[in-house]
């Protein structure tokens, strides 16, 4: 189970978390997780760059350390780098001394002041970990979630819920995995079309 666009509620309820950016400019914030992987991430550079689009990539540490000549090209692109742990952890199973540990090795990789908690669960002992420990870091969530990792919804109705709830300012969660590129190669190009025709910019965090 989970929610397309995050309510309001979550939002007022974890403020020190960003959400999603200001909504008085015509920008929308593309954002990939769990890569890179050379079989999903290069599709996702090569549809972005044809938009003229850039976009912030929140990446896995055992991902870049096994592939970093992807890694590599996601910079070389010009699009930002966000902390995702080293192995894809979930905080609210995780002990915070592990939790910390781990993301502190995907940090050692990236050096980025961005980080996004996997599935978007992390304790708030967690959280005043992280910024205990990295006072410039921002903890990075979203308002609106594609989907398409859900494996039961179908290409173009990921696609009708990303274009339903995006708005200015929205920050997008796609999946550079192999479990979402069914969809992604679907929604992304489809995407960035339709917003590219309204005038939206694709800016980075």
């Amino acid at each position: 189970m989970y929610l397309v666009k995050t309510p309001w509620l979550l939002k007022k309820f974890y403020p020190g978390l960003l959400w999603n950016m200001p909504r008085d400019e015509r920008k929308i914030y593309l954002t990939f997780d769990d890569g890179p992987i050379p079989e999903v991430t290069p599709f996702v550079l090569d549809t972005l760059s044809d938009f003229n689009a850039r976009a912030t990539f929140f990446c896995i540490g055992d991902n870049i350390r096994k592939h970093p000549e992807i890694f590599e090209q996601v910079k070389q692109a010009g699009h930002a780098i966000g902390n995702h742990t080293f192995n894809h952890l979930r905080g609210w199973a995780t002990d915070d001394t592990a939790y910390i540990k781990n993301l502190q090795a995907c940090q050692e990789l990236i050096g980025t002041n961005l980080f996004r908690p996997p599935y978007g669960r992390m304790k708030r002992s967690q959280i005043s970990h992280v910024n205990e420990i990295y006072p410039e870091m921002q903890i990075v969530m979203w308002d609106v979630l594609s989907g398409d990792f859900d494996t039961e919804l179908s290409p173009d109705n990921c696609l009708k819920n990303v274009l339903k709830h995006t708005s200015s300012g929205s920050i997008i969660v796609f999946h550079d995995s192999l479990k979402a590129f069914e969809r992604l190669k679907y929604v992304l190009p489809r995407a960035l079309g339709h917003w590219s025709k309204q005038g939206y910019q694709f800016a980075v965090l």
